[in-house]
């Protein structure tokens, strides 16, 4: 969902001196200075003035500058607290406000706090929450299934004499080559025609395909795909578009998968590299006005001799998009149907003809968060409440779930408001005290607590933090949840001291207008800090 901007100063901003010179007219009329004699020259009694004031100015800079005394010699934490309000006082957060709270895994003690009770947006930050109750709810071997099946006796010989169902219940990372093995199996069994319809079920999750709050200028966009229990390849095309040989030609455009669900509206062409306004014009998105559509729309040029670029772009109606998948595949194995595409429910009484088991829940937890997948996560949180309050899964009935687990900590639930399980809702406000309350929690449960951490991006390593915190104390064992919306960056997670000291922390800053970079910069910092911190004078 996502210029290079300026390096952010290291340094606090310089406050100016609470005895600032005034204009002499900006005072009520009043005596000469001191009770200065009448005989006094008016030059005189301006130097006199002059110098009372610089000694004033300079008490009430020595009192500013006493409000906040420097750390003690041999005192690590003071040095660390007064470090970290140094890199919060970074001019990229002048206008902007930041909630942090840094928590001691070992012995419980707050090493910082600033407005942690206050709520925020917590962007992607949310997908913690959503991963930890999908492990608490359904365990870290749980898998996803996708069947296949028909009714009872109407598969004779080499023809399924009826419909052939096909049945997700939720797994987000289904491809491909998933469906193509279940097109394989039918193939091995024998089986040649289908004389009914293929029948997509995702009666497993509601039918809302987006989240609470979720905005219309999304549209069209991969962190935007619709969810759904029966889903492939993240509910997404990927269209490539190349220019042509010469000014004047069509666009080279292709997907993948190449697929009949998608159209292609191309009205661009291949212009001059000097052509602004043609440039200027170039849009590759899905058809979203009047009606949405699967329709990519080409507008505008693409400059000759450039290079081919690539959109992911997400699909409307997952389950229609699914089946038509499959039956590509199936077709790809000599495998026709005779009876197009339906979406409604396999029936209970269904014969299994092939399963699909994906990757245990660990590993779909990983991929949420290292990339901050929201399909996975919104799949998640439906999942875990389905397994909570029964199908089908909702993201309600996941949110509940998620209120009873965090009032089990300690968390009020009316102390804060949840919309979705990727955080791409802005209805979703929080507190950076709940996300440490919540990675306490997870980290002292043994059953899930290794699973839980292994999902975090690693700094300078992998995920959405690959490229942070590079060569400083972070690198290699700062393990936190990015999250990003347009003026929210949010940076939540655990690294490990110098000590060797475990800590939990959760930082969120908002409300600004800057690119996020100057932001991150700050947190970066900040996590730095942290990860070499040493209580050792």
């Amino acid at each position: 969902m996502n210029s290079q901007p300026h390096q952010a100063s290291c340094h606090a901003p310089i406050r100016p001196a609470t005895g600032a010179f005034r204009r002499q007219d900006d005072h009520a009329p009043k005596r000469p200075c001191a009770e200065a004699p009448k005989r006094q020259s008016s030059h005189a009694m301006a130097i006199r003035c002059l110098a009372l004031a610089l000694i004033l100015l300079a008490a009430s800079a020595c009192a500013s500058r006493q409000e906040t005394p420097p750390p003690a010699a041999g005192d690590p934490l003071a040095a660390l607290r007064t470090a970290i309000d140094a890199a919060l006082g970074d001019s990229a957060l002048a206008r902007s406000r930041a909630g942090i709270k840094v928590v001691s895994l070992t012995s419980g003690e707050v090493l910082y706090e600033r407005d942690s009770h206050l709520l925020f947006h917590p962007a992607s930050n949310m997908k913690l929450l959503s991963t930890a109750i999908a492990l608490q709810r359904l365990g870290t071997d749980y898998s996803y299934r996708t069947l296949v099946g028909t009714d009872s006796g109407a598969a004779v010989d080499s023809v399924v004499r009826g419909p052939l169902y096909l049945k997700g219940f939720g797994n987000p990372d289904l491809i491909d080559s998933d469906l193509r093995g279940l097109a394989e199996t039918l193939r091995r069994d024998g089986i040649r025609r289908v004389d009914g319809p293929l029948v997509c079920d995702a009666t497993y999750f509601d039918d809302l395909p987006w989240g609470y709050g979720w905005m219309w200028d999304d549209v069209s966009a991969w962190y935007w795909a619709p969810i759904s229990a029966l889903t492939v390849n993240d509910n997404c095309v990927e269209v490539t578009v190349a220019p042509g040989d010469s000014v004047g030609a069509p666009l080279n455009v292709s997907l993948v998968p190449e697929t009949a669900f998608m159209a292609i509206d191309d009205l661009g062409s291949t212009v001059a590299p000097d052509d602004s306004a043609a440039l200027e014009d170039f849009s590759v998105q899905r058809q979203w006005r009047p009606i949405a559509g699967n329709v990519v729309e080409i507008t505008g040029g693409m400059a000759v001799g450039s290079r081919p670029r690539t959109w992911t772009i997400d699909v409307v109606d997952a389950p229609r998009y699914t089946g038509n998948r499959f039956l590509e595949l199936l077709a790809a194995e000599g495998i026709a149907i005779r009876g197009g595409i339906e979406v409604d429910t396999m029936p209970e009484s269904a014969q299994l003809l092939a399963e699909h088991r994906s990757e245990p829940l660990t590993d779909i937890v990983i991929n949420t968060n290292k990339v901050s997948d929201n399909l996975s996560a919104e799949a998640l949180l439906k999942s875990a409440g389905a397994a909570w309050q029964g199908p089908p899964g909702t993201a309600e009935k996941g949110i509940s779930a998620i209120y009873a687990y965090m009032d089990s900590v300690g968390i009020d639930s009316t102390s804060y408001r949840l919309a979705d399980g990727s955080g791409v809702s802005r209805y979703n406000v929080i507190t950076p005290e709940l996300l440490v309350a919540l990675l306490e929690a997870m980290a002292a449960d043994y059953r899930v607590a290794a699973e839980y951490k292994t999902s975090l991006p690693i700094a300078g390593v992998d995920g959405t933090l690959r490229y942070r915190m590079r060569g400083t104390a972070a690198e290699g064992k700062l393990r936190a949840k990015t999250g990003t919306l347009s003026g929210v960056s949010s940076l939540s997670g655990y690294t490990t001291t110098a000590d060797g000291e475990e800590l939990a922390f959760s930082m969120i800053m908002e409300h600004f207008v800057t690119a996020s970079r100057p932001i991150r910069d700050v947190q970066d910092r900040i996590g730095a800090l942290l990860s070499g911190f040493s209580r050792t004078p």
